[in-house]
């Protein structure tokens, strides 16, 4: 896990995301101002029930102010690793745990800009146990089969890019 480190210069830091302006040493030699967002890093899960039917959840996102159909997903707390993140944000967005866990891919969802780096994870061997959500989390939890799933993304429903990504690792898409 990475944590933001005090050689740069921060302009602002919350909870999850520091804005940075830094001079960086370019591999041609070039140095230039950088801003970027540091994140410390997050999770996203493909819970699977069976082959063919997949775990989703529908969740209110304050930014673009609407619900979207997601897959479980968190930011790492500190000193946590990826997997126990994955582990933790299973249980406390659906409500699920799982026997067994793979780990599929990793991707960068913003590097223009922001050095998040998202562990993608697909979760099978499912039990339902008690949710234990974040009282700002509004979640429904939406079991789905996979044609399901497909039908929503192809109407233009599911815009998440960690959700598409997550579910084209996990072979959704074909």
């Amino acid at each position: 896990m990475k944590t933001f480190k005090s050689r740069k210069l921060y302009q602002f830091t919350g909870k999850n995301i520091a804005l940075i302006s830094r001079r960086q040493l370019l591999p041609n030699g070039l140095w230039k101002k950088v801003e970027m967002v540091a994140h410390p890093g997050a999770v996203c899960i493909a819970p699977f029930l069976n082959s063919g039917k997949i775990v989703l959840i529908r969740q209110y996102r304050p930014a673009p102010a609407a619900y979207l159909y997601e897959l479980p997903a968190g930011t790492l707390d500190e000193r946590e690793g990826p997997l126990t993140c994955a582990r933790r944000e299973l249980r406390e967005e659906t409500g699920y745990t799982a026997k067994y866990w793979t780990k599929k891919g990793r991707i960068f969802p913003l590097p223009a800009y922001s050095d998040e780096e998202i562990i993608i994870y697909k979760a099978t061997g499912l039990r339902l146990e008690q949710g234990q959500r974040e009282e700002d989390e509004i979640i429904e939890t939406r079991p789905m089969t996979v044609a399901q799933v497909r039908r929503l993304f192809s109407r233009g429903k599911i815009i998440d890019s960690k959700t598409i990504c997550a579910l084209a690792f996990c072979g959704v898409f074909g």
